[in-house]
């Protein structure tokens, strides 16, 4: 009767050495080959929210030649500091906002050589996660015109109801800014409004279950708008 070859532990160390080596290149050359590709759709969904809330585009089903054109002829983005002055020579997409929180970017829709929206991004802590989005505001710059929030991580059925439509849409047309001219943002309620509240025209009906999270909605959102506050007011001034 012929013995069965012995598999030494030798050569068991060198075969997983070998596959592990195989698999690694792999890994690497498909992260490579593909990172282009993973950086035009991180640009691709960014822009689509700008063009979202910016009232450019309805839906974010749209062909990415199209987004990339659309973005490129009607908005115009620029940067300004924490006093309210535009910063010559930069552009908001090339600046870090985390490696240079003194910088803010700013997306405009421009009609006709005329800016007739704002959009700026917005971003905090929620319940569970860091959630990202974007507020655009009417020229008045006190009308709101959108807002989405792209990025979460907040209970789907609960928390997570803040990226959908029904939730961000009720966010239209309501103001930011009180009889005085005083940043008051826009207040996400516990439960629904009931009718009888005090300047409705700033709030916005809440999510059930969802409180934590609406909270700290609640606290970005007008750290956000007092960030930009000083830009905003010399824009209102300007217009007058």
């Amino acid at each position: 009767m012929a013995s069965k070859p012995r598999i030494t532990k030798a050569y068991t160390l060198g075969f997983a050495a070998a596959v592990t080596m195989v698999c690694s290149v792999l890994l690497a050359s498909a992260a490579t080959l593909l990172k282009e590709r993973q950086e035009q759709n991180v640009q691709l969904d960014i822009k689509c929210n700008i063009l979202t809330v910016l009232g450019l585009i309805e839906t974010k089903d749209v062909e990415a030649e199209k987004v990339f054109s659309l973005y490129d002829d009607k908005v115009k983005t620029f940067v300004v500091d924490l006093t309210g002055n535009q910063v010559s020579g930069r552009t908001a997409e090339d600046i870090d906002p985390e490696a240079e929180p003194d910088l803010l970017p700013v997306f405009a829709r421009q009609e006709g050589g005329k800016i007739t929206a704002y959009c700026i991004p917005t971003q905090g802590k929620a319940l569970w996660s860091t959630v990202k989005g974007y507020i655009a505001l009417e020229n008045d710059l006190n009308t709101v015109k959108g807002i989405t929030f792209y990025s979460h991580g907040e209970t789907p059925g609960l928390g997570g109801e803040i990226d959908k439509e029904w939730f961000t849409e009720a966010f239209k047309g309501k103001t930011i800014l009180n009889d005085a001219g005083t940043i008051v943002s826009v207040t996400i309620v516990k439960g629904k409004m009931r009718g009888n509240e005090k300047d409705p025209e700033h709030l916005v009906d809440g999510i059930s279950g969802a409180t934590l999270t609406t909270k700290g909605l609640n606290k970005f959102i007008k750290a956000t708008l007092d960030k930009y506050e000083p830009y905003f007011k010399t824009v209102r001034g300007e217009a007058s």
